[in-house]
């Protein structure tokens, strides 16, 4: 197994979007201090969903999946789709904040929670646009996209999941065929990733391949008046096909891509041996795919 070691304090190095890297452990500190203290609200959370998600990395290799832990927080106006490990800083973010704590401790606090997915995915945000956040290295991207939803067909299987009665829709979208179930108790037209669209919340989804499974775990009603926060006004914007380009470099070679766009972050990387490593065309697996 090789293990990349990064030496770049609070800065990630892996690629990122949900599971792109199946042949390598990355250890990841997704927080950087400035972007978290620049956060703001932009809507209060109605409800959160969790989901288990599980994606494959190297087609050549279904078998070998990663899993994270991932949060839907839904709001009036916004969603947004992110790690639990970004959902709990949050939550220790705002109790520091509250107790005016330091950045020190603040930034003790981050380096408590890792994650292998960066991305995050706001749902009409700006109004009538998707907008991800992402970053590779010490690179920070903004990328902003008219608001696509699935053109689903609605079907009349049933199942019950969280013991919500749903039902089955399909599409195809951003490249792969997918099945849903969502249940109309939860009259809310939202879903894990950028699916959406239903007359209901999305519990369960997975494309046609099993290659990106997302599955609601659990539901919980917000009682206070937690925030959705966004922090990517300083990110640098890019269209969905550059950022594409930038993952495809990246997987060809993460070590060049960072000497080349991150000359100041240092990367190590060992085999189980010790011994150093160059590694070159990590698998890639995008869950967005060009048409053909």
């Amino acid at each position: 197994m090789k293990q990349f070691i990064a030496m770049i304090g609070l800065l990630c190095i892996g690629l990122t979007g949900i599971g792109n890297m199946a042949n390598a452990q990355v250890t990841i500190n997704i927080f950087n201090l400035n972007d978290v203290l620049r956060a703001k609200p932009i809507d209060e959370t109605r409800f959160t969903v969790q989901y288990q998600t599980t994606s494959v990395a190297d087609t050549l290799h279904p078998e070998k999946k990663d899993e994270e832990t991932m949060i839907l927080k839904v709001g009036d106006k916004y969603s947004v789709y992110y790690s639990y490990a970004k959902f709990l800083i949050d939550s220790v973010l705002e109790a520091d904040k509250a107790a005016g704590a330091s950045q020190d401790v603040i930034k003790e606090h981050l380096q408590q929670y890792s994650s292998k997915i960066n991305a995050q995915v706001y749902k009409n945000y700006p109004a009538g646009k998707t907008t991800t956040l992402d970053a590779l290295a010490a690179s920070r991207f903004r990328c902003e996209e008219k608001e696509e939803r699935p053109e689903w067909i609605l079907l009349p299987d049933t199942t019950t999941i969280l013991s919500y009665p749903c039902r089955k829709a399909t599409c195809h979208f951003k490249g792969r065929d997918y099945e849903a179930w969502y249940t109309p108790e939860i009259p809310k037209s939202e879903g894990p990733w950028k699916l959406c669209g239903l007359p209901g919340l999305i519990l369960k989804a997975q494309d046609s391949q099993t290659h990106y499974t997302f599955t609601a775990t659990g539901i919980e009603l917000s009682r206070d008046k937690s925030p959705i926060l966004f922090g990517g006004n300083d990110f640098e914007p890019i269209n969905r096909k550059n950022l594409q380009k930038a993952y495809e470099r990246y997987a060809a070679d993460p070590l060049g891509y960072i000497a080349l766009t991150s000359p100041q972050v240092k990367v190590t990387v060992t085999d189980d041996d010790g011994k150093a490593y160059q590694p070159k065309n990590m698998p890639f697996n995008p869950i967005e795919r060009e048409e053909r």
